[in-house]
């Protein structure tokens, strides 16, 4: 038996990942409801629990109570990728990045920046700020360490109001397929979302943000150098999405490594629903 886990929210699952579902004889359940028995499951895929950043650490129990031989990904991995300060660990080239924890000094914002916080899902407490609202972005330093959070701050990068990001989408281990976003952070000020939303941002939802793309060999082996990072030190994930752009030097660098609930898009791509149903009944 397979369960794909979701959230209270959606107790019949995300509509993108219901074909994967019937391929591979999957049921949704709810990843806190008390009454299901996950050792009944062979296999325990995490999709569209897309509360769990504002219980992160109920929801990281959870998976080490569920265990590495069910869930996927493994908990040692979920755990790594539910706190955004891997973006310091990992090898792979990034946005210049500054972590402001409780205690530490506010920084001295220099151009456009991006604050957000380590644990965070949907764009949730995260804005793009030029030097006229600087005052704002430290204010939103201020709200995400007030809750012991890490706030992240990094150089707003010109390329992806250009271009967007790239997000290779990696399914046991090989690039599946490739999706083009376009921008998130728009304008200036703390992305749209509704207070209590525990979904994606509302602008996530929209039918045009994400379409199926192309990557160029430079992102492909970028792509391909973070997954075998995480490989190393976790096992090949059952699924991952790498989300690229390029920095001012035209050379790729990491946006985020999405390896817990992301959208994967599989029904934007012919065939990308039978692979993760297959790597899911293999894994």
């Amino acid at each position: 038996m397979i369960a794909f886990a979701t959230s209270r929210d959606l107790p019949g699952g995300w509509d993108d990942d219901r074909e994967a579902a019937r391929l591979a004889g999957a049921e949704f359940a709810v990843w806190d409801d008390p009454a299901v028995d996950w050792e009944a499951y062979d296999r325990v895929v995490i999709r569209s629990a897309w509360d769990y950043s504002r219980r992160i650490d109920e929801f990281l129990a959870w998976c080490a109570a569920v265990g590495p031989e069910r869930l996927r990904n493994v908990p040692e991995l979920i755990a790594f990728d539910a706190d955004k300060r891997y973006l310091g660990e990992l090898e792979a080239r990034t946005a210049p990045t500054t972590f402001v924890g409780p205690g530490d000094p506010l920084p001295e914002l220099r151009g456009e920046v991006v604050v957000k916080p380590n644990v965070s899902a949907g764009a949730r407490d995260t804005g793009r700020f030029g030097p006229a609202t600087h005052a704002d972005a430290l204010a939103l330093i201020e709200r995400i360490r007030d809750n012991g959070r890490v706030a992240i701050v990094q150089a707003y990068l010109a390329d992806v109001d250009r271009g967007g990001e790239t997000a290779l989408v990696f399914i046991a281990g090989e690039l599946s397929h490739v999706l083009h976003k376009r921008p998130v952070l728009r304008g200036e000020g703390v992305a749209p979302l509704g207070e209590d939303a525990d979904g994606p941002a509302a602008v996530m939802l929209e039918d045009d943000l994400v379409r199926a793309g192309n990557a160029e060999p430079a992102q492909r082996e970028f792509a391909d150098a973070v997954l075998g990072e995480v490989a190393e030190r976790f096992g090949t994930p059952l699924y991952a999405r790498v989300d690229v752009a390029h920095d001012d030097e035209g050379l790729p660098v990491l946006m985020e490594l999405e390896a817990i609930e992301p959208c994967l898009y599989l029904d934007l791509v012919p065939g990308a629903a039978e692979r993760f149903a297959r790597a899911v009944l293999a894994s």
